[in-house]
């Protein structure tokens, strides 16, 4: 489809591919924009029930990219039609596993839980890390976080900017199924065949009533976010997170 999303349905799997392995799959404005579109052409299609979203290279997605953030692509890259990767609050009627291998930090966490399930390599890492460079999870991570595992440990991960591996991710109910050394894709698309041979009807009426219940009040606390983001982004905590990261050093917080 492009050059950061390839796109590719076969017996009723569509797999969306972000392509920015150099940078960790980071999102940046295009790839924003055009995995949004890709969304779209995904429930367009006839062709394909159900999908799968993968990142190349050794890490499903690290996040915002710090640089394009710098830059200024930070309001088109989490807000208007591109909310956060394009996916954060897309209307979406047919299933979406997110494939993950390497790790999910930060907005890269918070592209798989915008998913509706996610299967993980055994090494896979999963963290809210924003708080660490300066800047908080704006595109829905802590709430929909603390809607799949126990809110106390959401809270902890999402304050302490930790990670956890797959296995506990699985333990606390993040993870649907850990996939063996090599078998990522195989063990997502396995999962995806298992949906797709249900009727599309019930599947969607399901997904439906699920989302619901994740989701509700979901378009205030995203108001919320984006009012909280308006204070933080401009500060110099925020400037100062990406720099000390950039210069691999401690930063220096003022709260200011």
């Amino acid at each position: 489809m492009s050059a950061l999303i390839s796109y590719e349905v076969a017996d009723g799997v569509c797999v969306l591919t972000m392509n920015r392995p150099g940078q960790r799959n980071a999102v940046n404005a295009g790839l924003a924009r055009e995995l949004r579109q890709a969304l779209a052409r995904f429930e367009a299609d006839p062709a394909a029930q159900i999908g799968i979203l993968a990142g190349r290279g050794k890490v499903f997605c690290a996040g915002m990219d710090l640089k394009a953030f710098a830059d200024g692509e930070a309001d088109e890259i989490l807000f208007g039609e591109n909310r956060f990767a394009g996916i954060a609050d897309a209307d979406r009627k047919k299933p979406l596993i997110a494939a993950v291998q390497g790790a999910a930090l930060a907005g890269g966490l918070e592209i798989a839980l915008a998913c509706d399930l996610i299967v993980a390599e055994q090494e896979a890492v999963f963290g809210l890390t924003e708080v660490k460079v300066g800047i908080f999870a704006v595109a829905g991570g802590p709430f929909r976080l603390a809607k799949r595992i126990p809110p106390a440990r959401a809270l902890e991960l999402a304050l302490t900017g930790g990670r956890i591996g797959a296995t506990e991710a699985r333990d606390l109910g993040l993870v649907n199924r850990i996939a063996p050394p090599g078998k990522l894709m195989d063990t997502a698309r396995q999962l995806a065949a298992q949906i797709a041979e249900n009727a599309p009807l019930g599947i969607a009426a399901t997904l439906a009533i699920v989302r619901s219940a994740l989701r509700e009040n979901e378009a205030q606390l995203f108001r919320l976010s984006e009012d909280l983001w308006a204070g933080v982004a401009g500060s110099h905590d925020a400037r100062e997170g990406p720099a000390a990261f950039a210069e691999k050093r401690r930063p220096g917080w003022t709260g200011t």
